[in-house]
């Protein structure tokens, strides 16, 4: 088996349907454990799957469908869920920074070769989660401030610890760093999960869309609603890997195609028509394939 990490960053925004509507506001996937917004595979695998489906050894490779009265078979590629790693926040005094957390990094870890942020990964957690009066603090970054606004909140010099872009960024592919990241770890800020996953509430893209009648300028009634988005510039992440083919001959076209797929940019998510779901891929092998002596 290979496995793979596939980077996403979001060049439109993301909108993936949820599984409920409160009122007039239209969500998006949430995991249920955490309400932190994901892309499921199910999505990533039928659009995928969608994009090679002309190719020679697609129906062995993704396994048929029920069709017919015929029988489903297993496929030899699997993906699982993208989670975020790193969150866009507007800042009034940085403009624009990213965020993450030990549970977003922690996840990421599981899947680098060797786990390599394993020990910063604990650190990080028991610093954030300890009181301020017995050494702790409210976050890390890669920068240097006297003052950071997180949205409208603000937090002094004392209130945070630097942690330098080689610990983050030796655990990124240099394909990733070159075509997007070099500039986010340079504002990069690490806070506790509470946090991070409150700001994320705040820094969700929400529009509003109304039907307009046809002969004129007015919308039409009952017709509003209001749309949420992960917004551009985020990062996502998703493992996935090929199983051992049974039939190698016949799929090995379209698993090239599959790589070359996932190291260029595809639409995902629903709302297609307005640009919406544009992410850039970078995809490179997983720790998995790593045989540590």
């Amino acid at each position: 088996m290979t496995d793979y990490l596939t980077y996403l960053h979001l060049l439109t925004p993301l909108h993936t349907g949820g599984s409920s509507q409160a009122g007039n506001l239209l969500g998006i996937a949430r995991e249920v454990h955490t309400g932190f917004p994901y892309l499921p595979s199910s999505s990533l695998r039928g659009k995928i799957r969608s994009q090679l489906e002309a190719v020679e050894g697609a129906s062995i490779f993704f396994g048929h469908k029920i069709k017919e009265g015929q029988q489903p078979t297993e496929g030899e590629v699997w993906f699982a869920d993208a989670t975020l790693l790193f969150f866009p926040i507007a800042s009034l005094s940085h403009h624009l920074i990213w965020i993450t957390c030990p549970l977003w990094l922690s996840r990421w870890n599981r899947w680098l070769p060797n786990s390599p942020l394993s020990e910063n990964i604990a650190t990080w957690y028991e610093t954030l989660n300890k009181p301020q009066e017995s050494g702790g603090k409210v976050a890390f970054s890669t920068f240097e401030t006297k003052e950071l606004y997180l949205q409208t909140a603000l937090l002094k010099q004392d209130d945070m610890d630097k942690v330098g872009t080689k610990t983050l960024g030796e655990s990124l592919p240099d394909t990733v760093k070159n075509d997007l990241l070099t500039p986010l770890l340079n504002k990069l800020v690490i806070l506790n999960d509470e946090d991070c996953a409150a700001l994320v509430e705040i820094g969700l893209q929400r529009e509003v869309r109304v039907a307009l009648q046809t002969d004129a300028k007015l919308v039409q009634g009952g017709s509003f609603r209001s749309e949420e988005a992960i917004p551009p510039e985020a990062v996502l992440f998703f493992p996935w890997g090929m199983k051992l083919s049974k039939k190698e001959a016949e799929t090995a076209q379209v698993r090239a195609e599959t790589l070359k797929i996932l190291g260029e940019r595809l639409q995902f998510g629903g709302l297609e028509g307005l640009g919406q779901g544009w992410a850039a891929m970078n995809t490179v092998p997983s720790k998995m394939n790593e045989v540590t002596p």
